[in-house]
């Protein structure tokens, strides 16, 4: 009799258990790194992979990576594109440590060089809190995905400065607002509802991040 009662209350454990997974957010994980950004019709690096794994027909040269990646984050290029290009880069970087070290210098030689290029300021800390959460990312991973010796370019510096930095620059800007908001999900959590309440403020003007803080927040 005990063991029947033990054995289902472990099955109904188990169904619960199944439950919980099935009812957690659609947007669990790093959010940097695991949930693209709507960028619409805009041109990025290429991608099909569904995974931020990378699907095994994703293909694409790194070798070009950096050069491409700074290509794409020209002057005119809107912030949410800059956002899903760096994730992208980071992406492509995950599988080879010389490129991902490539492309963390890159985008630090830019942003150092140019005290008041608020842009320049905005990639570099976003790819820091990227290569952040990509390491997260790695440690949250269960056998699918194995990178126990993938070395963080970016290991120890804070990216969210940056970013204060770069909307501090430009006066204020609704979507580096809503880039703020994804960082600061896990830590200075403090900062979090400011930074939504921002982005939130600039959806009439900017249906593309309407939809992408709708799709988040």
């Amino acid at each position: 009799m005990k063991r029947s009662i033990f054995a289902a209350m472990q099955k109904s454990l188990g169904i619960l258990a199944a439950c919980a997974l099935l009812a957690a957010p659609a947007f669990a994980g790093p959010a940097l790194v695991c949930h693209p950004i709507n960028i619409g019709s805009a041109r990025s690096l290429p991608w099909t992979s569904t995974s931020w794994k990378l699907s095994p027909d994703q293909s694409y040269d790194v070798a070009h990576l950096l050069s491409d990646t700074l290509a794409l984050l020209g002057p005119d290029t809107p912030v949410l594109v800059r956002m899903e290009t760096i994730r992208r880069a980071a992406l492509y970087s995950q599988n080879n440590e010389a490129v991902a070290r490539e492309l963390f210098a890159g985008l630090q030689t830019r942003a150092t060089s140019g005290e008041h290029d608020s842009l320049a300021a905005f990639d570099y800390g976003y790819l820091i809190e990227t290569y952040r959460q990509l390491e997260m990312a790695f440690r949250m991973s269960r056998g699918a995905v194995n990178r126990g010796n993938w070395v963080n370019p970016a290991a120890g510096l804070g990216g969210y400065a940056w970013v204060k930095k770069a909307i501090s620059l430009r006066g204020g800007d609704a979507e580096m607002e809503f880039a703020a908001a994804l960082i600061t999900t896990e830590n200075w959590k403090q900062d979090y509802q400011g930074h939504v309440e921002k982005a939130r403020a600039g959806m009439n003007q900017d249906p593309l991040l309407a939809q992408n803080v709708a799709g988040r927040f």
